[in-house]
């Protein structure tokens, strides 16, 4: 039982590959053609691949609350699991920024290349700083920062297939949900941006106090 939440976070490690998989084969035709070869209709395999990627990346999303919820209830917390999950939450939101970006959603590339700037940046930023002892204290801001990502990336995947939920193409109901779904994205851009931003003052700050600066 204390391996569970290990277990958990490496099931969002492997439906991350699963959603990155079904939107890159939505998005080049030749590879879906193997399947309509089997007698498939392009629709069907169109709402297959996008209902796979949808429902792949809501269970990866929340398993993101799930392992850390088990490791507390469980009193399983420890230190793979602790470099791990971390892990897991970016290579989920690299690879649905990537896979978004091959089927045509710019913004989803614009606003997630934002992001993983911001998530490399950091990290350089830690691995730079960890050989003299500095470390960066987790801000309040950053550990909701992810949840937020998760949301965007997950509202904009719904918007993408829209017609696929059968609901009208046109209207005001469409426009106003493309408007939300790209405000959110821009939000968890900026958010996530402000967040690297705290932590490089931190580090200016804890270089600036350190006696080997």
């Amino acid at each position: 039982m204390k391996m569970l939440p290990n277990i958990v976070t490496g099931l969002r490690l492997a439906l991350t590959l699963v959603v990155f998989l079904a939107l890159t084969t939505l998005a080049f035709g030749p590879l879906a053609d193997l399947a309509t070869k089997a007698g498939w209709t392009p629709i069907v395999v169109a709402q297959f691949l996008y209902f796979l990627a949808f429902f792949g990346f809501v269970i990866a999303a929340l398993t993101d609350f799930v392992d850390g919820w088990l490791a507390r209830k469980l009193d399983a917390v420890s230190t793979l699991g602790a470099i791990l999950d971390p892990i897991a939450d970016k290579v989920l939101v690299a690879g649905m920024v990537i896979a978004m970006a091959l089927v045509h959603s710019w913004t989803a590339a614009v606003a997630g290349g934002l992001m993983l700037f911001r998530e490399f940046a950091v990290s350089a930023l830690r691995e730079t700083l960890a050989p003299r002892g500095i470390k960066l204290p987790v801000t309040l801001l950053a550990k909701w920062k992810t949840t937020l990502q998760l949301f965007a990336l997950g509202f904009h995947l719904f918007i993408f297939g829209w017609s696929l939920w059968k609901l009208p193409e046109e209207g005001p109901l469409a426009d106003q949900a493309q408007l939300l779904s790209q405000g959110l994205l821009w939000l968890a851009a900026a958010v996530t941006v402000w967040t690297g931003v705290e932590y490089a003052l931190q580090a200016r700050k804890a270089l600036a106090e350190s006696p080997a600066a």
